[in-house]
């Protein structure tokens, strides 16, 4: 089966916001089996709506549509889905009774005509409702293929996805099974991996599929099977794992597509009941942050601080001054007592400190543009390793960050 989905709005075409609507949608269906084929950004325009539907029409099986349905003149899905359809607009009492309770009741203020237009839909489509927003989502059919229009809003999008849109694909089309496994490795490059695992991969069964998502520091490896019998796919899928596994289990360090280094290191952390710090110059803050989005990480997260500065380094983290002068404030001496000093303040069982320069020009150090060193404070001890990131600055600090919390995963394993 094939899917598209479009987004309607000038805001999207401009940059003015990021279109997260198109990613749920796609994991969703690609949950009930429909696979997404094209993806399409629209502007607030009749004939390009009208042209899009088109289009699409026979060309895949469903296309889900977001955005255009408000209230406001702008909002033009509605009154195009009518030209296209050829079709009128007419009153759903049901959907005028919720907009009424909701704006008089919850936002208790009058019911405008603007509102109460919320309510119109086309004659002959199936009204998906909208239990937590006013612009109801439509479903229409022409031909081979089904259209849904829901609202650009993403909360209202995707109470309508999951109580209507998914349920009526799934009672309306025989869908093949999409079953995925996604392994995350951590601390070699792409074409590292690639070449580790090129004879496995040429040997794959047809119906499996890899992928390879690479970000800084870490590549995940996607595996996708497609067919009729789910057991068999799954099956199939975890003895490719197994074999995977002999090749490159020094680096794999989690099997979830969700799953990130940071959750890991935190499930680590937790089920040893030890604790982490972090002192982060050239970082910024980022290791820190990457491991608190994590929800529960007081748990195991003692705390942080940012030594910018290199006066801050010896004031607040009490790193001694001589020894920055004699060794440079970019330095694995200065990341070393960084670190340590870190466990020590917060009584933390580990502790990772980065100093460099992320450019672009040298501060307080002659080290070199994209230098920076990463030091572990463990319960045994502390060690620091140099490196070099490049350019430009983001690259630097994102590659750091992710190159500690490497470091730091391997340190807690190996405990």
């Amino acid at each position: 089966m094939k899917a598209a989905i479009v987004t309607v709005g000038d805001e999207i075409l401009i940059g003015q916001i990021v279109d997260t609507n198109s990613s749920y949608i796609a994991k969703s269906l690609d949950k009930i089996g429909i696979g997404v084929h094209e993806m399409l950004s629209i502007s607030d325009d009749r004939e390009h709506i009208s042209n899009t539907l088109a289009a699409l029409q026979n060309r895949v099986d469903v296309v889900v549509i977001t955005g255009g349905l408000g209230p406001t003149k702008d909002d033009i899905t509605k009154k195009t889905f009518c030209d296209y359809f050829e079709d009128e607009l007419i009153v759903d009492n049901e959907v005028l009774e919720h907009v009424t309770q909701l704006i008089e009741k919850v936002l208790q203020r009058p019911v405008s005509q603007m509102n109460k237009d919320q309510a119109l839909v086309p004659s002959k489509c199936t009204v998906l409702f909208n239990r937590v927003g006013t612009a109801p989502g439509m479903w229409m059919e022409k031909e081979n293929t089904v259209f849904i229009s829901l609202p650009g809003v993403p909360y209202e999008m995707k109470d309508i996805m999951e109580k209507e849109v998914l349920l009526r694909l799934i009672s309306k089309f025989k869908r093949p099974y999409i079953v995925h496994k996604t392994l995350l490795t951590y601390g070699q490059g792409e074409s590292v991996v690639a070449e580790r695992i090129e004879e496995w991969e040429d040997n794959l069964p047809e119906f499996i599929r890899l992928a390879y998502l690479p970000s800084p520091g870490r590549v995940r490896l996607r595996l996708t099977a497609r067919g009729i019998d789910e057991d068999f796919l799954k099956s199939s899928i975890n003895a490719e794992i197994e074999k995977l596994k002999l090749l490159i289990a020094d680096i794999i360090v989690g099997y979830d597509e969700d799953e990130t280094i940071e959750v890991v290191i935190g499930r680590e952390l937790a089920k040893r009941n030890n604790t982490i710090a972090v002192a982060e110059s050239c970082t910024g803050g980022k290791i820190a942050q990457l491991i608190t989005s994590i929800p529960g990480s007081s748990v195991y997260f003692n705390g942080g601080m940012v030594t910018y500065a290199t006066k801050s380094k010896s004031e607040v983290l009490d790193v001694p001054e001589d020894i920055i002068k004699k060794y440079s404030v970019v330095s694995a001496e200065v990341a070393e007592a960084m670190a340590q000093n870190a466990r020590k303040i917060f009584k933390a069982d580990y502790a990772v400190a980065t100093t460099g320069n992320a450019g672009p020009a040298k501060g307080d150090s002659d080290a070199g543009v994209g230098t920076v060193f990463i030091a572990i404070a463990t319960p045994k001890g502390v060690s620091s390793e140099e490196f070099n990131f490049g350019q430009p600055r983001e690259k630097v600090i994102d590659r750091a960050a992710n190159k500690a919390l490497e470091k730091i995963y391997q340190e807690i394993v190996k405990n």
